[in-house]
């Protein structure tokens, strides 16, 4: 039961304003002056008959709850802390979110972000540069800093070896204007693969050195071998066809 008198003066509280705490009554100046909390924004105690707004262990004043960056009220808003600072989502965003490659809008915290290559997109931003459907976590190819889905990509951009049909998706070999991977670019006699070797074309077929000797060229009647010097007689004859490596 609370007492007549304020249990730090031992004034009459009787026609006063009191506070009570720990089944104590105290006078509104001695309850302030013992228990009071000093508000993080102005440094004064808030009072017994003001509203205390708590956040970790702070306090503060209802009005001076507010966003250390715009300056608005905080009071009954979401809100965040950075290096001890109160900021309103919006300032919070602004401030520290990361942005969208593709629009450079704010990714408002909470909303779903897409991460590649270091970047980073909203989600309904993160595209086909083509087909325009979301990429989410699909595989996808790159080119020119543009994102595409893998059947548009080959739709577009990509080469198909002339041997096996499918797609080249790195390296690979030119020959007569057509398109190879290296695995299927082999001598037309011995099967071997030619990337990275030397070669003669005949008939619009590529042969190893090998081959060609034992398939074209003439051979001594005394020893029966190739007679490279005819070899390399048909070589300049041929300057325009494509010999060397790849």
């Amino acid at each position: 039961m609370a007492s007549n008198h304020c249990h730090y003066c031992m004034e009459s509280l009787l026609g006063r304003r009191y506070a009570f705490r720990e089944e104590n009554s105290y006078c509104v100046t001695c309850y302030d002056g013992l228990f009071a909390n000093s508000c993080e924004e102005c440094k004064k105690p808030i009072e017994c008959d003001a509203k205390d707004l708590a956040y970790k262990g702070r306090h503060w004043h209802e009005a001076c709850f507010k966003c250390a960056k715009c300056n608005h009220s905080l009071v009954e808003k979401p809100f965040a802390a950075k290096d001890e600072l109160l900021l309103c989502t919006q300032c919070y965003s602004n401030e520290y979110s990361s942005k969208c490659f593709h629009c450079q809008k704010v990714i408002m915290p909470g909303s779903r972000k897409m991460e590649f290559k270091g970047s980073c997109w909203h989600e309904t931003c993160f595209v086909c540069q083509y087909c325009r459907q979301p990429l989410g976590t699909n595989p996808l190819i790159t080119k020119d800093n543009e994102n595409y889905c893998v059947p548009c990509f080959e739709k577009q951009f990509a080469h198909h070896c002339y041997s096996c049909k499918k797609m080249i998706t790195t390296g690979g070999v030119t020959y007569h204007d057509q398109s190879w991977h290296k695995e299927c670019f082999l001598c037309a006699g011995c099967k071997k693969q030619l990337s990275g070797q030397k070669f003669i074309s005949k008939d619009d077929h590529p042969y190893c050195l090998d081959c060609f000797r034992k398939l074209y060229a003439k051979k001594c009647a005394a020893c029966n071998k190739p007679i490279t010097a005819e070899l390399s007689g048909w070589r300049k004859e041929t300057s325009g066809v494509p010999q060397g490596s790849i």
